[in-house]
């Protein structure tokens, strides 16, 4: 089941669904404006988490920044006509080559087969859309190529592109006084690949950009709010595994050896998962 939050004095969320790929919503609430950050993957969702807000006194968004082109982030963008939508360039780019898609069951299948879609992608978008498939893909009214600042009085928002393995055209979004950083899916290995994956470079470039930002909550689409502490864990593991990947040379066992010896104790699931997905990358 979903569920509101707020953190801080101006953001509020909603909790991610895994069965049909519903990631998490942020709201930023200033005394002028008020901003979404990303549309949801269906108008059902995007609307659910609008008219519980509203319940709460949020006013509906004025803005709505896209964080990347998957579907999960876009598709409840029809049901905003009232908002302004912003997103990178890239972002709008691949969302063009959305619009000629059918939805039918078919339709998905077949994109599966031709490689286009995941099969993950595939059974969510089934189950998010089970008494329906009315999906309309509207592009965003404004694009940027490498940041916006936005400010919704008493609270500020950074727009900023930053790629990474998952999706070129990520976008996070920082909250400046609250020193939120929403990261969208960014941090995430790439899914749209034969084989899920990291880069080493890519990885690597993409961390340096996060670090950046002076963050205390750190918000990843798919899973709860983590704390820098629990972020600054993630990078360490993200980048020692990318370090001994390539000292390696993309051998599994002994990039775990390596990793095993650095950490002194047996590794989580998490990090089979991500040393997997490096030498996939390699």
């Amino acid at each position: 089941m979903q569920s509101i939050h707020k953190l801080g004095e101006r953001f509020w969320y909603s909790t991610a669904v895994s069965l049909t790929d519903r990631p998490i919503l942020g709201m930023v609430t200033g005394t002028k404006k008020t901003l979404l950050i990303d549309a949801g993957n269906s108008e059902e969702h995007v609307t659910y988490f609008i008219e519980e807000l509203n319940k709460m006194g949020v006013p509906n968004p004025d803005i709505v920044v896209l964080t990347h082109w998957h579907w999960d982030h876009i598709l409840g963008l029809s049901a905003l006509s009232d908002t302004v939508s912003m997103a990178s360039k890239q972002t709008a780019t691949e969302m063009e080559k959305l619009l000629p898609y059918s939805w039918s069951d078919e339709a998905i299948d077949e994109r599966v087969r031709e490689g286009i879609e995941i099969e993950f992608c595939a059974k969510a978008i089934k189950e998010e859309y089970k008494t329906h498939r009315d999906i309309k893909v509207t592009l965003p009214d404004i694009t940027i190529e490498s940041n916006a600042e936005i400010h919704l009085g008493g609270v500020t928002c950074i727009v900023q592109h930053v790629g990474g393995d998952h999706a070129a055209d990520s976008v996070v979004v920082y909250i400046k006084e609250e020193k939120i950083l929403f990261l969208g899916d960014c941090i995430y290995p790439k899914m749209y690949a034969e084989k899920v994956h990291y880069t080493v470079d890519e990885t690597l470039r993409l961390l340096d950009v996060l670090e950046t930002f002076d963050a205390e909550t750190y918000i990843p689409s798919h899973q709860e709010p983590i704390s820098k502490e629990e972020f600054e864990k993630e990078v360490a593991m993200l980048r020692a595994i990318a370090k001994y990947t390539n000292r390696c040379k993309g051998d599994k066992l002994k990039i775990t050896k390596e990793y095993q010896n650095h950490v002194k104790r047996e590794l989580t699931e998490d990090e089979f998962e991500t040393i997997a997905n490096f030498v996939d990358g390699y």
